[in-house]
């Protein structure tokens, strides 16, 4: 564990080395005993892949008795005292999310090109794309695009070697051992392997992103029948 500043408003703890599901725990269960802690002038906490990033409020901070010229020192210690008590704090269980979603076709054009690095056939890939359990590690890259780990090992896909100047927004692609979702049409160069017919990001919603950190993620494979009436159902 490393506790270093990150700009004059802000620390970075860093929680482990690999992106696998350990060090994903390990992330949820420190922000579970940082938030229970109630450090002053914490603002947010944003969790990643192997780090958690903390927000804070210099003023706040300083009120608080921390020294003006060392505030980013006085708050890394009380976060160090803090995450002893990481393995012991209750991270919520959080109920699957579901996300319907279809594969292939113009819907997923890169379907076939995951299939010849797999070695398998086009629904061999859906089936086990569908069955794994994913974890979303972090939200990012753009408002509510969340960056899935639990990706069978032989899914795994380098990126497109030229990305797309638009990916369709539902796009559900596939990048190194990676999965995610595209929230909005966006660039992007991930293998498109589906579209999911499930709204992610509502600017006027509480949360506004439909995933966050540590949610539980399964697809489910639909027909392109099922895609348009679930469309223009949400």
């Amino acid at each position: 564990m490393r506790i270093t500043p990150l700009g004059d408003k802000a620390l970075r703890v860093q929680l482990g080395e690999k992106i696998d599901e350990a060090t994903h725990a390990r992330v949820l269960s420190a922000c579970a005993a940082i938030e229970g802690a109630s450090l002053p002038g914490v603002r947010e906490l944003v969790p990643a892949y192997t780090t958690v990033t903390i927000h804070y409020d210099p003023a706040a901070v300083a009120r608080a008795g921390a020294p003006v010229d060392d505030l980013a020192g006085w708050l890394g210690l009380r976060v160090a005292q803090a995450l002893p008590g990481a393995s012991k704090a209750e991270v919520a269980t959080r109920p699957v999310v579901e996300v319907p979603v279809c594969y292939g076709g113009e819907f997923g054009p890169d379907l076939g090109r995951v299939a010849a690095q797999a070695g398998l056939s086009p629904e061999e890939v859906v089936e086990r794309h569908a069955k794994a359990e994913y974890w979303v590690a972090l939200v990012g890259f753009s408002p509510g695009f969340p960056y899935l780990i639990g990706l069978p090992g032989e899914l795994a896909t380098p990126r497109l070697a030229r990305p797309r100047t638009s990916a369709p927004a539902g796009s559900v692609g596939i990048a190194g051992g990676q999965t995610g979702i595209y929230p909005f049409a966006t660039p992007g160069g991930w293998n498109l392997i589906g579209r999911a017919a499930l709204r992610l990001f509502d600017p006027h919603a509480d949360p506004p992103a439909r995933l966050r950190a540590g949610d539980r993620v399964k697809f489910r494979a639909i027909t392109a029948a099922e895609f348009e009436q679930l469309n223009a159902e949400s």
